[in-house]
């Protein structure tokens, strides 16, 4: 069977599974994002029947399939129909909902199969691995379970499905329904399909519950909503932490080598997450993630934070190759960890500050920022004065080369900026003064040696002459205003140097793998984002419809997109997409009280 990013995700902001259109759970880590993958035929094929590492419920004789999301929620529907008529539904869900005044999230996923017509005949086969697909789970099994045992972890799955069925794979008429319960190795007192009913009602209510208060734009209502639902079940509920994506080593471009894995916090696509979640009124994510964020700068030593960190928190997250994965459709290798950890990338200063900056402004906050966590920020200001003009990896994350690249000048005059306007707001007079004073010394040195006189555009780096898409969101940030002739000069320049069709490149140039292949998708978004400040306002809807295509059957977007054929690459699903459509409807919309 040969994989492909035509899936769905279930989760609860605890655990995650990408689900294929025939309903096989084929990723999903345990206990947490990060985790050992239990399931992950993703990254390793099989043919129907054969290897491990899924969790498969097959309808016999399938001849057609479609699934779909319960509209304003997480829960998954997969439609299986044979060849004599007979179809069954599959419910996916993971529990999420508040109970005993907190957030309930276990670490459990709920199948549920109904019998919609005819005599369908299905089999269960549950074959989770450990070790990164190194070994298959041991079994014991009881009268309604069975246990799955890894050396750090085990599973149980609790079912009112006979447990012979299950353990030796034998096909079965269903005759009405049957349930099944994946989670810790615990007694669960109550009957199955009664505690999957309720835990459904209730995770469903919870998430209609969520939308309601999301703050979305007129046009493309269904759009934002199924982006923002993916990026909560992409924060971690217990620290706080935003993952960049579920999945590991899913490769930009076909045996491309650029293969990563995304399971852990990057300080500046958190940033963005949070911004885009806020424009949407959903403020308990940017909470959590400055809880995280906080504990991060206080364990960080001489005030030099890194880019990416565990969800956890910790610091070392040291990348390895694993070899008992081949890999996404073969294309190793499968990298577990991730080597920019130990890289320098000065826009974190600014990617910090930016994303607290919130809490002193938004009056709608229980807990808003004071001259207590001022005083923590003003640390990493002081950093980001020290190493502006620089060299560093930049925000692509170069491994084998370094300069001082223009965004990252551009985040550390951000962070400068906020602390003056933060300073001002808080009424502390000397300490805004000290701020605004070097924010405009850095604003006009990268005035000075970014702009390009020649090519009429702000480079990449300092001195340089070649551009990359970082330096579309020079308004955005505020660096620039949108009627200022360089912001419109610097979109003309990377128009005719970045821009392939109706897609943006990061940039063009070689790198460490070679050049880029298909298109980074957030490059386009922020395209769109110039667009329209530009008041190019028809050229951005028509690319942001086009990118709207390119999403799949469910709207969700990987990092890289195939130019050429529109198929997805990269990891899945990113936040950094989905971050892009957010902000791009919500510039674009129509208004509400111009809409009808």
């Amino acid at each position: 069977m040969k994989n492909s990013l035509e899936l769905g995700l279930v989760g609860n902001c605890n655990i995650g599974a990408l689900i294929d259109k025939r309903g096989e759970i084929v990723w999903g880590c345990l206990p947490r994002f990060d985790g050992d993958p239990a399931f992950c035929s993703l990254l390793k094929e099989h043919s129907d029947g054969e290897g491990g590492g899924y969790f498969a419920i097959e309808l016999l004789e399938l001849v057609s399939a479609e699934q779909f999301y319960l509209p304003n929620t997480a829960v998954l529907i997969t439609r299986l129909t044979d060849r004599h008529g007979a179809c069954i539904e599959i419910t996916d869900f993971v529990p999420r909902f508040l109970q005993f005044g907190r957030m309930f999230t276990p670490m459990m996923l709920i199948r549920r199969i109904k019998r919609i017509s005819g005599t369908p005949r299905i089999r269960v086969r549950i074959r989770p691995e450990y070790e990164y697909g190194s070994y298959s789970c041991s079994m014991t099994y009881g009268s309604h379970h069975v246990r799955y045992i890894a050396p750090t972890w085990t599973v149980r799955v609790t079912t009112d499905i006979s447990v012979t069925a299950i353990v030796e794979e034998l096909p079965f008429f269903l005759e009405t329904q049957a349930t099944l319960i994946l989670g810790p190795d615990e007694t669960i007192p109550d009957a199955v399909d009664e505690l999957s009913r309720r835990f459904l009602h209730e995770t469903i209510s919870s998430w209609h519950y969520w939308v309601r208060d999301l703050s979305i734009p007129f046009e493309w209502q269904k759009e934002v909503i199924r982006a923002a639902i993916t990026l909560k079940l992409n924060a971690f509920q217990d620290t706080g932490a935003i993952i960049a994506a579920m999945t590991t080593s899913i490769p930009e471009a076909p045996d491309s080598g650029r293969n990563w894995d995304y399971r852990y916090c990057w300080l500046r696509d958190s940033y963005f997450v949070v911004n885009a979640l806020n424009r949407l009124s959903t403020t308990n994510t940017m909470e959590r993630y400055l809880n995280y964020l906080i504990n991060v700068v206080a364990g960080a030593s001489g005030n030099r934070i890194q880019p990416v960190y565990g969800i956890d928190g910790r610091a070392q997250i040291r990348e390895m190759e694993i070899y008992s994965l081949p890999g996404y459709r073969g294309m190793g290798p499968v990298r577990v960890g991730n080597q920019a950890c130990e890289q320098i990338q000065h826009d974190v200063y600014g990617s910090a500050i930016l994303a607290v900056a919130h809490v002193f402004f938004d009056r709608r906050l229980e807990h808003r920022g004071g001259s207590a966590l001022f005083s923590r920020l003003e640390p990493l200001g002081q950093s980001a004065l020290t190493v502006y003009d620089q060299p560093d990896s930049g925000p692509w994350e170069t491994r084998k080369t370094t300069r001082v690249h223009t965004f990252s000048s551009v985040m550390c005059w951000a962070a400068c900026d906020r602390l003056a306007r933060i300073a001002a707001h808080l009424g502390i007079g000397e300490r805004a003064v000290y701020w605004r004073s070097h924010a405009d010394e850095i604003h006009k040195n990268i005035c000075r040696r970014a702009w390009n006189e020649k090519k009429q555009t702000f480079a990449a780096s300092f001195g340089g002459d070649s551009l990359d898409a970082s330096l579309l969101l020079l308004h955005d940030l505020g660096f620039i205003c949108a009627d200022d002739p360089r912001f419109a000069k610097t979109v003309a320049a990377i128009e005719r140097e970045l821009k392939r069709g109706h897609f943006i490149y990061r940039y063009v140039e070689t790198d460490d793998f070679g050049i880029p292949e298909n298109a980074f998708v957030v490059c386009t978004f922020w395209y769109i984002y110039a667009l329209a400040a530009l008041n190019r306002t028809q050229e951005a809807r028509q690319l942001f419809t086009n990118l709207l295509d390119m999403r799949n059957h469910h709207g969700l977007l990987a990092e890289h997109l195939d130019p050429r054929t529109g198929e997805s690459w990269g990891n899945f699903v990113q936040t950094y997409s989905m971050v892009g459509l957010i902000n791009a409807a919500i510039r674009l919309s129509e208004r509400w009280d111009t809409a009808f």
